[in-house]
């Protein structure tokens, strides 16, 4: 089962490619299905996903809310595995559904490079969605994240359930501490006391005093969580390099906060503080290693301990934020990018009747059909309690709970909105790593700095930001790779610099900067 800090990216210049030779045909054979669909009130909707849900879930709350709106639903569920073929067959045969739902469907720049297949949305808002009319009054950050780059909304939006500003983090093996008398550290200098001590002591008393890994890689970007005392605070997706600095977007691996946390984490590995092979093993390695028998790395970031080290979770803890250089302490943080989301829900040119099929995606922002698309219908996987609370129930049939949300409900998927204090109406019957995220997140939260927000971007600003990515980026992983193992870093700074420079890296920051300011200009 994915999970939300592991999505998979679908390849846009395949997806654009197919949707721009698919145009023609798709809007040339779609009235016939369409007459035929609005004269029996029925609709086609088309969802991806990560699997496929239980037959229950459409007797709950999406097929309940379109009998109250008069539609009825025909879903067409594709799984994510079969989307990138399947994609280009629905649109080339030009078996258009009525609308698609889900982030997961398009990107955005596949969206705008064809905006003829999608119908602007923002002139029915007002006339037939009153629930998400008054949100976008009432929330510049929920406007700004509809409006896409042209002006146009072609995407619902969505403020997700469980959205907080600490997502991964770094954990430490609490056991190994307790074994050998240690303290949990604060400050960085701490820190790498503790991984000498858990290096040169046999932390595991296992009796092999070698087999520990201090500091080993985990499911987020390993490098710039060691580095994070030094300012190191990437996000989520596509912009794990980005930050905002004094109101402007900064790419890391340029900034003095990246270079001397690079210095420091090089000091580190050559102590053997730091996996011999965290920049050479593949997924499979890195697992064996997180979640062996015995435990044998000290440290790594992930979502949860559970999620993390597997059966091993019980003997690790979230590390503190670390007191850097300059004193302070960092997390890393997107609440916009993993708390929000644009293209939630698509209407297509086929559809004859926009209003009464919106009219059904306005009853999704509400708090109590949020809880239910998120965990599980009333019944089903949640119950809205007389105190205005929600519980979410036990998973059932053996299922994990993450594995029976994503059966039981559209989870990340789909319309939603929920309060900024709405995590605090939700109690779990059972365990939960949710629950488990919600507890780190309250403790965290504090030291969260603004992050780069979920900006759009034109089409030509996309390709442009794919060709200056693909080779600044690449050069930037392989230096950092280098100066870690290497070392070398101030020697060959202002030649690396030059070098990103020739890539373009000012036009690739101005291209960031000029998306922050439309979006500002949205809000």
């Amino acid at each position: 089962m994915c999970e939300k800090n592991k999505k998979s990216k679908m390849t846009a210049a395949f997806c654009a490619a197919a949707l721009s030779l698919a145009l023609g045909t798709a809007l040339t054979s779609c009235g016939g299905k369409s007459a035929k669909a609005v004269s029996d009130g029925s609709y086609e909707v088309a969802t991806v996903r990560w699997a496929d849900w239980g037959e229950k879930y459409h007797e709950g709350f999406p097929d309940k809310a379109a009998q109250e709106a008069g539609v009825k639903v025909n879903w067409r569920t594709i799984l994510f595995s079969d989307w990138n073929d399947k994609k280009a067959v629905i649109l080339a045969g030009g078996d258009l559904p009525d609308a698609f739902l889900g982030e997961i469907c398009f990107s955005e720049s596949e969206i705008l490079a064809n905006k003829g297949l999608f119908i602007p949305l923002e002139g029915y808002i007002e006339k037939c969605m009153p629930n998400l009319s008054k949100i976008l009054k009432e929330d510049g950050q929920m406007k700004a994240l509809a409006t896409s780059s042209d002006g146009h909304i072609y995407g619902l939006p969505a403020k997700k359930v469980l959205r907080m500003k600490v997502w991964n983090q770094m954990f430490i093996n609490k056991t190994w501490l307790d074994n050998l008398g240690l303290k949990m550290p604060e400050t960085y200098r701490e820190f790498e006391a503790v991984l000498e001590a858990f290096k040169k002591y046999d932390a595991n008393k296992n009796g092999n005093p070698d087999d520990e890994i201090p500091f080993g890689a985990g499911y987020a970007d390993s490098v710039m969580f060691f580095c994070l005392p030094f300012g190191t605070t990437v996000g989520t997706d596509n912009t794990s390099q980005m930050a905002l600095r004094d109101g402007k977007v900064v790419y890391l691996p340029v900034t003095n906060q990246y270079k001397d946390g690079l210095k420091w984490m090089h000091e580190c590995y050559e102590k053997g503080l730091i996996d011999r092979e965290i920049f050479t093993e593949d997924g499979s390695m890195r697992d064996a290693k997180l979640m062996a028998k015995t435990p044998v790395v000290g440290c790594a970031p992930g979502w949860t301990a559970d999620s993390t080290f597997g059966a091993n979770s019980d003997q690790y803890v979230a590390l503190p934020p670390l007191a850097g250089p300059d004193g302070k302490r960092y997390i890393s943080s997107d609440p916009d990018h993993a708390g929000f989301s644009r293209y939630e829900f698509m209407v297509t040119k086929r559809c004859k009747d926009v209003e009464k099929l919106l009219a059904w995606a306005d009853k999704f922002y509400t708090e109590d059909a949020s809880i239910q698309n998120f965990y599980g219908s009333f019944g089903i996987g949640t119950e809205k309690n007389d105190d205005g609370t929600y519980t979410v129930l036990a998973p059932r049939d053996g299922m994990s709970a993450d594995t029976y949300a994503w059966v039981s409900s559209l989870r990340d998927f789909g319309p939603k909105y929920v309060s900024d204090d709405f995590n605090s109406k939700i109690k779990y019957e059972a365990a939960n790593g949710d629950a488990i995220k919600i507890k780190l997140d309250e403790e965290m939260r504090k030291f969260a700095v603004p992050a780069v927000p979920n900006m759009s971007y034109t089409p030509d600003q996309h390709e442009k930001l794919r060709l200056l990515y693909t080779d600044i980026n690449s050069y930037a992983r392989t230096l950092q790779a280098k100066w870690v193992t290497e070392g070398g870093i101030d020697g060959e700074w202002d030649s690396y610099m030059q070098s990103l420079n020739r890539m373009g890296l000012e036009k690739f920051l101005e291209i960031h900067n000029d998306a922050y300011k439309t979006y500002l200009k949205n809000q």
